[in-house]
């Protein structure tokens, strides 16, 4: 059945928002259901975007899917970009299995949102869901990297609904393994003619229909396509092409022992390593390169080497350091054929180099000795530092690596993810199946239903607030001691087993806390090699203290763990130098923001300081029962309203309204006599107005 558009049924959205400014609105932004009743995934099948990255002011499509008729009830989005609302829709479900509307995205570029979707009936909330949004014109900055391994006779409805599941998982950019006809030769036919179909080196049949088919299908989701190949390998008969043996290198300075990577007698050739120094070579592969990119609409070339390789020498004799290659390879590359330009660092192996050349993000695929959760914490801060704080990092990381068959083991895939994502990195491991192993098209293990529904929300909750993990933040150090009860909580700040591992960085005013729960892991090898690594324990009604001397105005909290990832605010108590906070729960991850208060200024050391513009602060505490205080500071004298709004818009308390001087102040907002549920409040003066929401439980 045909989904309802927004058109028949969407209040616009930045018409309502001016009325919520104006202090008219019908719907602002709620709490999760954890805290407000509804039954999460009893009404919701699931969520969608048509794309995964937008540019700026662009309109984005979403589509929620019902589990049982919703004809009738109200569906609330509220978009949020960290914990600031930014917009809100309302709309009346009018077809009883989904329904469908646009949100024209914010016109700041590279920024990440959550669109929390809410279902009421009558006032009561029946069920939420979030889905992150990515503005971001151009897929570098924010990399979400996935692959594609296989290119069999498909359906072009079994294509989109591969890509469909990426692009849920917010893939901006897939890699196309194994595509190519030869490695010295990747495309079959002509220019011209290309072929309808060819073998690969795995003698597996590749169709042009189909590579053809998922490059369109990614590109209308905003992906790009790479074009993967090695910039040195070359089949052993490559000369009858016109790769000459003498481009190749060698084990030895006689020329008689060839390099070459050895694979299975079934498959089509060993691949043999050519010089990526000699220009020969250079202008041969990227020629043929350019046949494949003006035959097949692929947006960059995928660049893969083999890693270190011993002692070569090339033809003359003269010994050859690869990585000493590998910036005037890829700056010849980038001239000659003007594509996106990623390249594999395999162990590390050349990255400096690489991170000198013009590629758009650093890849590195993770191997032994780099083993531990501390190790991938290692290379992205390595890569950080190899491009001056550039270029975004993707580990290709293999999980479950041992294991011949059955399911991923959830806890191990979660807690690298947790790690990487924390870090300010990003994994591959998504396409047509999750990687197990270097061989691509290997689908020996399979995801549960679970570990599925974990990922969405870690892939949401990255691109949610991909501005405070992947946007240039500082990382630093900070005092911290953590206890649960009266048990003290052992913290550290690198990944420890035993421990919670605190990352620590700052953006601006926020100081962005990342805690990740090792406390009963069984191990810190990062690949879970035979799936064995535990499950965590909730750790619940953490108090976490340390020093600060400038006055905080916020704290919140998100994870993808809890509440769909939504921003929650947090009590705080700050005491002279010394700040208390309790975080409700840790499961794998935590994300706790400090908001720094800059809107005063220092006066006698800034213990007596005035605002230098209107702020209002979260209500304290939140949630609360049956009183909250509301904190506000106004830089002039003026006329100021401070309002309280049930979901519906209504007024239900005046808590000022009058002439007040400029300073700071507090009043006491009581909602005893109000039923549960969100509420908002919003302050003005003359020229402004600032809104926020809080939750009152019984």
């Amino acid at each position: 059945m045909k989904a309802t558009t927004y058109k028949d049924t969407m209040i616009n959205t930045a018409a309502l928002f001016t009325l919520l400014l104006l202090g008219t609105f019908p719907v602002m932004a709620q709490q999760p259901a954890a805290y407000v009743g509804g039954d999460q995934g009893k009404w919701f099948s699931s969520v969608s975007t048509d794309k995964a990255r937008y540019s700026p002011l662009e309109p984005a499509e979403f589509t929620v899917a019902f589990r049982q008729p919703a004809h009738g009830k109200t569906l609330v989005i509220a978009y949020e970009h960290l914990d600031t609302l930014v917009g809100s829709d309302t709309l009346v479900v009018q077809n009883p299995d989904s329904v469908s509307w646009s949100w024209q995205v914010p016109g700041i570029d590279y920024r990440g949102y959550i669109a929390e979707v809410s279902l009421y009936d009558s006032g009561n909330l029946l069920d939420y869901t979030d889905i992150g949004i990515d503005v971001s014109s151009n897929w570098s900055k924010f990399p979400r990297y996935g692959f594609l391994s296989s290119y069999q006779n498909m359906p072009q409805e079994e294509i989109d609904s591969t890509i469909s599941v990426l692009n849920r998982y917010h893939i901006n950019g897939i890699q196309f393994y194994d595509w190519q006809y030869e490695h010295n030769q990747p495309l079959a036919g002509t220019v011209q003619d290309p072929s309808p179909s060819w073998n690969d080196i795995a003698n597996r049949t590749n169709y042009l229909s189909t590579v053809e088919g998922y490059i369109n299908a990614a590109h209308r989701r905003g992906m790009k396509a790479m074009n993967y190949n090695l910039l040195y390998g070359a089949y052993g008969n490559a000369d009858q092409d016109g790769a000459s043996d003498s481009w190749r290198l060698f084990q030895d300075p006689n020329h008689q022992s060839p390099e070459f990577y050895q694979l299975p007698s079934s498959w089509a050739s060993n691949l043999y390593v050519m010089d990526p120094g000699n220009q020969d070579w250079r202008d041969y592969i990227f020629a043929q390169e350019r046949k494949a990119f003006l035959a097949i609409p692929f947006d960059g070339w995928h660049v893969d080497q083999l890693g270190y390789l011993g002692s070569l020498y090339n033809y003359a004799g003269q010994p050859v350091d690869p990585t000493s290659t590998f910036a005037s390879f890829l700056s010849q590359a980038k001239s000659q054929l003007n594509v996106d330009l990623v390249m594999n660092a395999v162990g590390q192996y050349g990255q400096q180099e690489i991170a000198q050349a013009p590629v758009d993000f650093l890849y590195t695929e993770v191997w032994d000795p780099d083993s531990t959760y501390g190790d991938l914490v290692k290379i992205i801060s390595d890569n950080s530092t190899y491009s001056q704080n550039r270029l975004s990092t993707v580990l290709a990381a293999y999980m479950d690596y041992n294991l011949s068959s059955g399911y991923f083991n959830t806890p191990g895939v979660l807690f690298t993810d947790a790690v990487i994502f924390a870090a300010g990195g990003d994994h591959l491991e998504l396409g047509e199946h999750m990687l197990s192993n270097e061989y691509f098209p290997s689908a020996k293990l399979s995801m549960t239903v679970s570990l599925e529904n974990d990922l969405v929300h870690y892939y949401d909750f990255m691109v949610g607030y991909e501005n405070l993990l992947r946007d240039k933040e500082t990382v630093v150090s900070l005092p911290l001691s953590a206890e649960t009860g009266s048990t003290s909580l052992a913290l550290s700040s690198q990944p420890l087993r035993g421990s919670v591992w605190s990352r620590i960085a700052t953006k601006g005013n926020l100081v962005i806390l990342n805690l990740v729960n090792f406390t009963n892991a069984n191990s810190m090898a990062w690949r879970d090699r035979y799936g064995t690594q535990t499950y965590p324990d909730t750790l619940s009604e953490i108090r976490l203290d340390f020093p600060e001397t400038t006055r905080i105005s916020n704290i919140w909290t998100a994870s993808p763990d809890f509440y769909g990832g939504s921003p929650v605010s947090i009590p705080f108590v700050q005491t002279g130098n010394t700040v208390s906070l309790t975080l409700p729960g840790l499961l794998y991850w935590s994300m706790v923001v400090i908001q720094l208060d800059t809107t005063i200024t220092a006066v006698n050391g800034g213990q007596n300081g005035l605002p230098n513009s209107l702020s209002l602060g979260q209500n304290f505490p939140d949630p609360f029962n049956p009183t909250t205080q509301i904190e506000y500071r106004l830089a002039d004298a003026g006329h100021v309203t401070l309002k309280v709004y049930d979901v519906l818009g209504r007024t239900v308390a005046t808590l000022v309204d009058g002439r007040e001087e400029a300073g700071r102040y507090s009043v006491t907002f009581n909602a005893g006599s109000l039923p549960s549920g969100v509420y908002f409040y919003r302050l003005t003066d003359d020229s402004y107005s600032k809104i926020r929401k809080m939750l009152y439980l019984k």
